[in-house]
C-alpha cells in the first residue's frame, strides 16, 4: 500500500479502488480517518478565509465610504457568492457559521488595516460589536452599493 504521505495521489487512487471494490480490511482506516479530518478542516478554513476577506471589504466600505470603488464591490459580491455556494455544498457549516464570522473578524480587521491605513482602533473590536448580523453579511443588499 502507498504511504500517503510520499505519494498522495496515488495513496488515494488505491484507497478509492479498495472501498469501490469492498476490500475494506485492506484500507489503511487511520489514514482514512485523518485524510476525512483534514478535509473538513479545509473545508471550514476556506469559509473562514471567504469570511476575513468580505468583512475586510465590509469596513473599508463602512469606514472609508471617500474611497469606495467598483472593485470593492465586486469582491464583496465575489465573496458572497463563493460563500453560498461553499454553504450549498457543506450545509453543516450553516449551524457554526457565527462561531466562523467571530475567527474570521481579527483576519479582517488586520486585513482592512493593510488596505486603508486606518489604525485598528478604528474598528470595533470584534465581530459582535459591528452590530452586524450573520445574514446581513451575506445579504447582497448590504453594504453593495
Amino acid at each position: 500500500m502507498t504511504d500517503p504521505n510520499e505519494d498522495y495521489y496515488g495513496w488515494t487512487q488505491e484507497t478509492i479502488e479498495m472501498l469501490r471494490q469492498g476490500r475494506l480490511s485492506e484500507v489503511n482506516v487511520d489514514d482514512l480517518i485523518e485524510e476525512l479530518e483534514d478535509m473538513a478542516k479545509g473545508e471550514r478554513r476556506e469559509l473562514r478565509n471567504r469570511l476575513a476577506v468580505l468583512l475586510a471589504q465590509l469596513l473599508k466600505w463602512q469606514y472609508q465610504p471617500s474611497h469606495q470603488a467598483r472593485s470593492w464591490r465586486a469582491t464583496i459580491k465575489e465573496q458572497r457568492h463563493q460563500i453560498v455556494l461553499l454553504l450549498r455544498n457543506s450545509p453543516s457549516l450553516k449551524p457554526v457559521l457565527e462561531e466562523i464570522l467571530n475567527e474570521a473578524y481579527p483576519s479582517a480587521v488586520q486585513r482592512a488595516v493593510r488596505e486603508t491605513d486606518l489604525d485598528e482602533n478604528t474598528f470595533p473590536a470584534s465581530f459582535e460589536q459591528t452590530g452586524w448580523t450573520c445574514e446581513q453579511v451575506l445579504d447582497s443588499e448590504f453594504y453593495s452599493d
